[in-house]
């Protein structure tokens, strides 16, 4: 239930008119619902806000302003209110108009969360969750998620798709703007017709086609080169195209939601299909903005894998609210959980995904997940002090990694392993670590600080068989 704060002495009328419309009196409550919205009435000039009611939280908060009192109401939203209305004589459907959509935005917040199990109860995925709910279901304008590899763009998409009740009796069409073909990119699109070139021979229904009704997700759109940028400028402008080898152009109506973690403004983009995908632009937090969610999204990561975490089925039914895991999956030992809190997360939740499928494959039982259950690439560096004998006069205190990399060098040189081959080895590990965080090539290569084409040069010589030494097979 919405409520209502009248900080004014008296003001009867008033409060019996809020009450009277469904808000609570919650005037004289020390706390406010966290998760609840509600609206503060300045009914006099000296009337003050309260900051405790506008900090930034997941109940939104509108401000009303009584004829007469004044205020700057783009201070009253930096200090975290949500919406500031100015009130006309007894008329209270601005404020009341405002509540009503904030609730609906809730009710469909909690159905989505859980029908789908979307994990995040840190008070930056419950804002940005709300906001994309609402985007989704009161607008049919294009979506631009920005953010971060690894963030969960494709999930947003997902959850844009089902929100909107126009769309979702139809089909959600994704496609990874970096893996078309620029050769290919006129059918993966367009579509083609039987004999439209050499090896079409059949018809092929391209994205635009198959997203007839639905919503097309273009993730990574960033990457599309300048001719596909104007071909879909025309679509989305005139909602018409033309396969390849075709003679007539086609009808195709669909919501269009695209994604990048790249700034489009800056980076060559078309300027004008900038302006049309960034109709509603939302930006996806990164992991280490959610810390509240990073034990609750490993542990519903390891409910994922099942029987070969827990050593049999799911223990525990739906969790105990929105945005909690519908199967809480192991404990974790106070170790872990202060190992992974305290990491940065460069890829984000799709790297917190990946260790949970490596700890998976080392947990046994039920019990708790304990420190040994980490790899030992994914481990803190311990907290102690280096023997003497490892100690070089001069030394300089480092960064973490540093020490972790020192380490690993003198026990390699201790091997007997030189630079050369340490060189060697230390590319091809920072090579498939890359991978693994980003999930593509394309991340692994910003990661790594160098272009695709030369990550995709490394890798397939990586692959590629090595000579044998004839001198080995001699001395055999």
């Amino acid at each position: 239930m919405a409520w209502f704060r009248v900080p004014a002495p008296g003001r009867s009328s008033l409060r019996t008119r809020l009450t009277a419309a469904g808000l609570r009196d919650a005037t004289g409550d020390a706390d406010l619902p966290a998760d609840e919205p509600g609206v503060v009435v300045l009914s006099r000039a000296q009337d003050v806000v309260d900051p405790a009611c506008l900090a930034r939280r997941p109940g939104r908060v509108v401000v009303a302003l009584a004829p007469g009192v004044d205020a700057d109401p783009w201070s009253l939203l930096a200090c975290g209110a949500s919406d500031v209305v100015r009130l006309h004589g007894d008329d209270l459907r601005p404020v009341l108009d405002r509540l009503t959509r904030w609730q609906d935005v809730d009710v469909l917040v909690r159905a989505e969360t859980a029908r789908t199990g979307v994990v995040g109860v840190s008070q930056a995925w419950q804002l940005f969750v709300r906001d994309l709910v609402e985007v989704a279901h009161w607008s049919s304008a294009p979506v631009l998620l920005v953010g971060e590899t690894g963030v969960g763009k494709e999930v947003a998409a997902h959850v844009v798709h089902r929100v909107d009740t126009r769309r979702r009796q139809h089909e959600l069409v994704l496609l990874d703007c970096t893996t078309v073909v620029p050769t290919l990119a006129g059918s993966e699109f367009f579509g083609h017709e039987k004999g439209a070139f050499t090896g079409a021979t059949t018809a092929h229904e391209g994205a635009f086609a198959r997203a007839d009704g639905g919503t097309l997700f273009l993730d990574e759109v960033g990457e599309l080169p300048p001719v596909l940028q104007a071909a879909l400028l025309r679509v989305v402008q005139e909602g018409t195209y033309q396969t390849v080898g075709g003679t007539r152009r086609r009808r195709t109506d669909f919501r269009l939601v695209a994604a990048t973690n790249r700034d489009l403004r800056a980076d060559g983009f078309r300027a004008d299909l900038y302006h049309r995908l960034a109709a509603m632009t939302l930006r996806v937090p990164p992991l280490r903005e959610r810390r509240d969610d990073v034990l609750p999204l490993f542990r519903h990561f390891l409910a994922e894998q099942g029987a070969r975490v827990v050593g049999g089925p799911a223990r525990r039914p739906a969790g105990g609210g929105p945005g909690r895991p519908r199967d809480d999956g192991p404990e974790l030992s106070p170790e872990v959980a202060d190992a992974l809190f305290r990491h940065d997360w460069p890829g984000n939740v799709r790297e917190l995904r990946q260790l949970a499928v490596r700890v998976a494959a080392r947990h046994v039982g039920e019990g708790p997940v304990t420190p040994g259950d980490l790899p030992p690439e994914d481990r803190p560096r311990p907290a102690v002090p280096a023997s003497p004998a490892s100690v070089v006069p001069g030394d300089v205190p480092g960064p973490q990694w540093e020490h972790g990399l020192e380490g690993a060098v003198r026990d390699a040189l201790r091997a007997g392993v030189g630079l050369k081959e340490l060189k060697a080895r230390t590319a091809d590990l920072a090579t498939r670590v890359a991978l693994d965080v980003g999930g593509g090539t394309l991340a692994a290569a910003r990661l790594l600080g160098v272009s695709r084409r030369a990550l995709d040069y490394r890798t397939a010589a990586q692959d590629r068989p090595q000579p044998t030494d004839p001198s080995s097979d001699a001395s055999s």
